[in-house]
């Protein structure tokens, strides 16, 4: 999606999910953890209303703009399985967001803006799109400069990444490794994913 420069403290509290990681945005929701808006706590929800929240918090949360959520619930479509599921593992599965959960960023745009600049490679060769989509076996790594090794390096040491069940992150070297494809065990946004799929297939 385009990038949002909005209050992303204010998407956190509307959508009730702490889709934005940067500090500041974690305090303010911590300091409100309300909905934003004069009338907001007595507004009934209708079930329109539920649809659209939990599709903006994939949105918001991977960075995907409408036709590339559109693009990736077709694919979704066309995979064995539940299509909720399969909608959430193509969207783990982007580079950009393995990039951030492997540890080498503390949030998504970060990872994002480290990737268009060039600073990460996969098997050897510079990716610049954070849509890229890993398999199993792909090796991610920090380009060889040394200041770019220094700057995540720094980042890694504030880091709190959780280690991954189908990603090997070597903090030595600065790289990680896709063991396999990522389960619906592995998905780390809390969404309602069939209420997105009922919407997107009117």
């Amino acid at each position: 999606m385009a990038r949002y420069h909005g209050p992303k403290a204010r998407v956190n509290r509307r959508l009730g999910v702490l889709v934005f990681e940067n500090a500041g945005a974690i305090k303010a929701k911590e300091r409100r953890d309300t909905v934003p808006g004069m009338h907001a706590r007595g507004r009934r929800t209708s079930n329109y209303g539920t649809a659209l929240s939990e599709k903006q918090k994939i949105k918001y949360y991977y960075g995907l703009g409408e036709r590339q959520l559109r693009r990736f619930f077709a694919e979704a479509v066309r995979r064995k399985g539940n299509t909720g599921e399969n909608l959430l593992i193509l969207c783990e599965r982007r580079l950009d967001n393995v990039v951030r959960r492997a540890g080498f960023t503390k949030t998504r745009p970060q990872a994002r803006q480290g990737i268009v600049h060039g600073h990460f490679r996969v098997n050897g060769v510079k990716v610049t799109s954070p849509s890229y989509l890993v398999r199993a076996g792909d090796l991610i790594e920090v380009k060889g400069r040394e200041n770019l090794k220094n700057l995540y390096r720094g980042i890694l040491a504030n880091s709190s990444a959780q280690p991954l069940d189908w990603v090997t992150f070597d903090t030595e070297n600065l790289t990680a490794t896709v063991k396999s494809a990522p389960t619906s065990n592995d998905i780390s946004l809390p969404v309602n994913a069939n209420i997105v799929v009922e919407f997107l297939s009117r």
